[in-house]
């Protein structure tokens, strides 16, 4: 295909992708109008409600898997969280959304020569000794080039979308108005701060020298460790960075896909301890685990990619986390409440009985109770039936509970994290990384 044929595509492309999203709500509501024929006419509830989902996981999943910008990045968090859907629901979609964490497709070559001359200059190329201009890998806002640096050094280049930030915001308008949409995949998950935490952070995500500062700091505390690589930053514009070259076998998506007892577990405890040590060994905090960020080097080790979203924690975890964690597993729920009401956790005019909170939260401590914990789409779904059932009154209790500012990355990333490892279904010592990593964490009676 010419490169005025692709750009033509593209630009059709951001025009149909506006189309596709904005017919989703229309076609849902739709469907629940059928429904609602259906029970009339004597069809179960249940079983009309199961109709409505399948058609609506259907258009949903197999939209959000043919877009870029801030519907590809919402679907990749939403993929995330598979394991917590019902099997009969994510099932057909699985592969697609194992693709969302993993690539997307290219811009075409004029597109890719656009912006690298906007940012670096016309001599672009005399920066490069070569340059493949068929990307390695394509992303949400970006897409990844290999290539030799001037004096030789293997690199990776990524290069930002041309209008990446104005489909951006495109995308999240749109898809603010499918929020009903979702509730009916999942009532417990609450889409809306999902997407406001999408747009936040991407945000930061389009600014490539914000990315190269918070990569800059990870590389250099992550410097020949046994078990980690980062990349070293070689430059950077606002829309390119270039980094050293990763050989790297595959991505964390292809474990979840098909790897092995032995190969889960390995990369599953790596995996979690990276962003749990994070903040004690660097004060930030990776705040984008989607499993495509992650990769499979021969050696074993664990290659880490993707910086642009971070928690700015120059004293690693809030000591008062690890203390509420230990109350509630030494099961002292007043304490546990007194604690969340001084962390901003429990606004002052909310009731809250501590027996209420060991009820609604208990289950949530599990990974830190044992040595070892086994992660599984299994435990997580038992976990989300605690808070998606709306004849439960959990459901009350939960909205209660607020979510201070600057534990809202923390919260992102432990819950993105607990879906990957259920997704790796990998035996973690989770309790012993809560010891060595988060402040205040203390089993000792």
């Amino acid at each position: 295909m010419s490169d005025e044929a692709a750009d033509r595509r593209m630009r059709k492309s951001a025009l149909g992708r506006t189309v596709r999203l904005a017919t989703l709500p229309a076609a849902y509501a739709g469907r629940t109008t059928l429904g609602v024929g259906k029970r009339l006419v004597g069809r179960p509830a249940a079983a009309v409600m199961t109709e409505v989902q399948q058609r609506t996981a259907d258009q949903i999943f197999s939209v959000l898997g043919e877009l870029k910008g801030g519907a590809m990045k919402f679907g990749q968090a939403m993929s995330i969280f598979e394991s917590a859907l019902p099997d009969e629901l994510i099932g057909p979609y699985r592969d697609a959304l194992t693709k969302l964490q993993d690539s997307a497709p290219p811009m075409s070559q004029r597109m890719l020569e656009q912006v690298l001359t906007e940012d670096l200059g016309s001599d672009w190329r005399s920066m490069f000794t070569s340059f493949d201009t068929t990307p390695v890998a394509s992303a949400s806002i970006g897409q990844v080039h290999r290539a030799v640096w001037s004096d030789g050094t293997e690199v990776a280049v990524k290069v930002q979308y041309p209008g990446a930030a104005k489909a951006l915001h495109s995308d999240i308008k749109q898809l603010g108005r499918m929020a009903r949409m979702f509730t009916v995949l999942a009532p417990g998950i609450d889409i809306k701060p999902l997407l406001a935490e999408v747009e936040a952070r991407m945000e930061e995500e389009l600014d490539y020298t914000l990315e190269a500062s918070n990569q800059m700091v990870f590389a250099a505390e992550f410097a020949d460790d046994e078990d980690f690589v980062v990349p070293r930053v070689l430059g950077n514009s606002p829309r390119v960075l270039v980094t050293s070259w990763m050989e790297s076998e595959s991505s964390l998506a292809q474990v979840i896909k098909e790897g092995t007892p032995e190969q889960r577990d390995h990369f599953g405890r790596l995996y979690a301890r990276f962003l749990v040590a994070g903040p004690t060994r660097t004060g930030l905090l990776h705040a984008d685990p989607h499993p495509g960020n992650f990769r499979i080097l021969a050696d074993g080790r664990l290659g880490v990619v993707d910086y642009g979203a971070v928690a700015r924690l120059p004293d690693g975890f809030p000591r008062p986390l690890g203390e509420l964690l230990s109350s509630a597993m030494h099961d002292d729920w007043e304490a546990v409440v007194a604690g969340l009401r001084e962390q901003g956790f429990l606004l002052a005019k909310v009731e809250f009985a501590p027996e209420d909170l060991q009820d609604y939260l208990g289950a949530f401590l599990d990974a830190g109770r044992t040595e070892l914990f086994t992660f599984s789409r299994e435990w997580l779904r038992s976990q989300t039936v605690r808070v998606a059932t709306p004849t439960q009154e959990n459901v009350s209790r939960a909205f209660k509970l607020n979510l201070p500012p600057e534990y809202m990355l923390i919260h992102r990333v432990w819950l993105g994290g607990f879906g990957v490892l259920c997704q790796l279904e990998a035996t973690v010592p989770f309790r012993s990384l809560l010891e060595e990593y988060v402040p205040g964490f203390d089993l000792a009676p």
